[in-house]
């Protein structure tokens, strides 16, 4: 049994409609990271200085010494540009996330003041902007306390949201099992808010962005002028919103560093971005956590069964039947690699339909010769399973005249004695006249080409079956 956790498929082709409030066809989210104090610093207790996010080129950690450019740059952020960017939300009446992280809060009292007073939402960026890639879970553990416990010192409320950002395989799991935040930011795998299930636990995640970031302002490739920021994000948000008025609304997260775009010549970007949504209808700017009782409200999650999740036995039962009378498929699927995207009837279906397509012609010989004649002894006497049942039903099998009885039964016997094999065909696709006419057409066809179309039809109406149990 192999199992692949990363889920490739999300919510698949159709999106649901996040029913934005009052009919918003998209929600674009502000988030602006409070980082500056928190960074690596021998001050912080940390064994180099910092090398991430700066306007220095190429810059490297400097092992047990003091950077003093590179803070510097981080305190402009601090000094300078968070009150700039402040004057510029403040402004336009555009509310606020902060990603805080909780040391950098502790040393920037009057930032935390001015935040709280604008009705900015304050959620918490971990203890230290650090890497955790390679921290013991219980060490990461007692980071994530440690950082509630201080934020909620400092700030005199407990952070609602969470994201890390220098995570490590186990963050998301760690921070959903404290049972304490109303969402989780630490992916960027999707446009709209999901569930996930992580014990008894179910967590909201909204994923975030890298590139709708002012981060490329210190990478390559990356931006250079504020222009360059400002088309991304016109493009990205003219593309998203397009999708809306389409009925498909989505979320744009949009990334910003008081260190970066705090900058005059950085900020005139994000300034004309803002007039630009600002001149569209129906557009929300909520913070993170608006958007989070949002979806809890209109999209609670209901757990169900996923097949991927399932043991062997709850498996096979569940599924044994899907190719008649032939369990044996459904063994075979829960060998092999499923994940999440299996858990739909599209992707369930592949995996038995893999497992029944690479057996013997004998093996596949032996599922069609499982089914039973279509209108046959075995359905006047009420003995077929419940799924065959209900199609012969559906296409109004369970209620012939004698004539087409007859007909029925003539059919079928000339079409095993010349195939080996009963007349298999998808009944929910047809009804009686089209069952007839694909009867005479196909009881004429070679073996060979017989055979292969009816396995494609017993492959049909296992995702029929699929489709009715799972979404």
């Amino acid at each position: 049994m192999h199992r692949y956790p990363r889920d490739l498929r999300g919510y698949g082709q159709h999106t649901p409609d996040p029913q934005w409030p009052g009919g918003a066809r998209i929600a674009v989210q502000f988030v602006l990271n409070f980082e500056e104090g928190g960074e690596n610093c021998l001050l912080h207790g940390d064994a180099a200085s910092e090398a991430f996010l700066s306007d220095i080129p190429a810059a490297q950690p400097w092992p047990g010494q003091r950077h003093w450019n590179m803070e510097s740059l981080y305190d402009y952020g601090a000094r300078a540009g968070f009150w700039r960017l402040h004057r510029l939300f403040t402004g336009a009446g555009i509310p606020l996330t902060i990603y805080g992280v909780a040391s950098a809060l502790a040393r920037a009292p009057e930032q935390v003041a001015a935040m709280t007073a604008a009705g900015w939402e304050i959620a918490s960026h971990g203890l230290k902007w650090v890497e955790h890639k390679d921290m013991p879970p219980e060490e990461e553990r007692a980071a994530i306390a440690e950082a509630i416990r201080l934020h909620t010192e400092v700030v005199g409320t407990p952070p609602r949201g969470w994201y890390t950002g220098r995570c490590s395989e186990n963050t998301l799991r760690l921070t959903a099992e404290t049972g304490q935040f109303d969402y989780v930011s630490d992916t960027y795998d999707d446009d709209l808010p999901y569930w996930r299930e992580y014990g008894a636990r179910d967590q909201l995640i909204i994923p975030y962005t890298l590139d709708a970031n002012d981060m490329r302002f210190a990478t390559a490739p990356g931006w250079v002028t504020g222009r360059d920021f400002e088309d991304y994000l016109t493009d990205a948000f003219d593309v998203l919103y397009a999708e809306g008025r389409a009925g498909a609304p989505k979320m744009m997260s949009i990334g910003l560093h008081c260190r970066l775009i705090g900058r005059p010549g950085k900020l005139a970007g994000l300034q004309r971005f803002i007039r630009h949504i600002q001149a569209h209808e129906g557009v929300w700017t909520p913070r993170r956590i608006d958007i989070a009782d949002h979806w809890a409200r209109t999209h609670p999650h209901q757990r169900r069964p996923r097949p991927s999740a399932m043991t062997r036995t709850e498996f096979v039962t569940t599924f044994g039947g899907i190719f008649e009378h032939s369990a044996w498929i459904a063994e075979g699927a829960f060998a092999l690699e499923l994940g999440p995207a299996h858990d739909s009837a599209e992707g369930l279906h592949n995996a038995l339909a893999r497992v029944f397509r690479s057996a013997s012609r004998d093996q596949r010989l032996g599922v069609l010769r499982a089914h039973p004649d279509l209108a046959g002894k075995l359905a006047a006497a009420g003995r077929l399973t419940e799924d065959s049942t209900k199609e012969q039903a559906s296409a109004g099998l369970d209620h012939l005249t004698d004539a087409e009885r007859t007909q029925f039964e003539t059919l079928n016997a000339a079409y095993v004695a010349k195939h080996g094999f009963p007349f298999i065909i998808a009944v929910k696709d047809h009804n009686k006249a089209s069952i007839l006419r694909a009867f005479e057409r196909r009881i004429d066809q070679d073996s060979a080409t017989e055979f292969a179309e009816a396995c494609q039809q017993v492959e049909r109406i296992a995702k029929l079956r699929l489709k009715a149990l799972l979404p």
